[in-house]
């Protein structure tokens, strides 16, 4: 082999080296590329739980919060019926004062004094009446236990059996909760035994 021959092989040798040396420089080039692009799609993924983990916990205290506004105002709203019921119980007796007054004093002298005592009467009962009071007076309805409060019964058979005939004292229902139940009397049929007593 001459000079330039093994001068030329050098050269390939070396060539060859050289792209060999390149392309190893390359791969590991290529593998650090890829180890930091794993990382980084590691990190990313952590980043996206993150922050789906803090959308899942902002939903949850928004939806807490909105339903601790809405107890709070429920609660607000028992509390002022609660002390609009307390005013109006404080009020009924006025009212009873008022009715006492009025049917007592019937006579010419005291016309004034009732046209006095009417419009005052009237108002304080368009008062409660506006802060949700609404009167029980069940003359000719049937008897409800839970509205009213029986303090005599009549025998009859003009009447169906369990109608109230009278009121004594009206009944007061604030919001559907009986603030004072209606004083009645209720009629009832003869019973067999008071027939023959009579008889």
């Amino acid at each position: 082999m001459s000079n330039k021959e093994r001068k030329e092989e050098k050269i390939n040798a070396n060539a060859n080296k050289e792209v060999h040396s390149s392309e190893l420089e390359q791969s590991a080039e290529a593998k650090a590329v890829e180890v930091d692009s794993a990382k980084e799609n590691a990190e990313m993924a952590k980043l996206m739980a993150d922050l789906d983990e803090l959308r899942q916990s902002m939903l949850r205290s928004q939806a807490d919060f909105a339903n601790y506004r809405k107890r709070i105002e429920k609660e607000r709203f028992e509390d002022s019926k609660r002390a609009t019921a307390r005013v109006i119980e404080g009020l009924i007796p006025v009212i009873d004062g008022f009715e006492h007054a009025l049917a007592a004093h019937r006579e010419a002298e005291y016309e004034n004094y009732r046209k006095g005592f009417e419009l005052i009467y009237k108002q304080l009962l368009d008062n409660i009446t506006k802060l949700g009071a609404e009167r029980i007076d069940p003359v000719g309805k049937p008897f409800d236990p839970h509205l009213h409060e029986a303090m005599d019964r009549t025998e009859t058979t003009e009447e169906r059996d369990g109608t109230i005939l009278q009121v004594f004292q009206p009944g007061y229902v604030f919001h559907g909760r009986v603030l004072r139940p209606a004083m009645v009397r209720v009629a009832v049929h003869p019973s067999p035994a008071s027939k023959q007593a009579v008889n």
